[in-house]
């Protein structure tokens, strides 16, 4: 599997908005995922994506510039993320992916990739939490 921070360099910034825009608009029909997105309209979360994605596959570092850290952990622990929110979020991904030309070495470290950090925010059971919404008041309480 190559280094991801060769891929940015080899597709160049407007696959990353072709991705994210594929994948959005799966999101913003998903009964299961869009209940995770509290924003009326996708495009700032499609917009904060496409930054973090870019800089990781070793774009310019504008996400964290903006942002500061990723901490992607920190960042979805509002949000109940189980196995079936986990592979609905990969699946979208995947036809995002599936809609770009890639080289069969960039489609394999992307997908990669997505696979991992997915799995690494899963965080609970959907049986505990249907609606996979955490209020305030339960994170400070447990």
């Amino acid at each position: 599997m190559r280094d991801p921070r060769s891929v940015y360099p080899e597709i160049g910034e407007e696959a990353f908005h072709d991705l994210t825009r594929t994948f959005y608009a799966g999101v913003a029909n998903d009964p299961l995922l869009r209940p995770l997105y509290p924003e009326e309209d996708l495009e700032g979360a499609r917009q904060r994506l496409t930054s973090f994605l870019i800089q990781f596959f070793g774009g310019p570092p504008t996400y964290s510039m903006e942002r500061g850290h990723p901490r992607l952990r920190m960042r979805h622990l509002p949000f109940r993320i189980d196995g079936a929110a986990r592979d609905a979020w990969v699946t979208h991904m995947r036809t995002g992916l599936d809609r770009l030309d890639l080289a069969a070495d960039v489609r394999e470290t992307m997908d990669r990739y997505f696979e991992d950090a997915a799995t690494f925010l899963i965080n609970t059971d959907r049986a505990a939490h249907p609606l996979g919404v955490v209020r305030a008041e339960e994170l400070r309480h447990g």
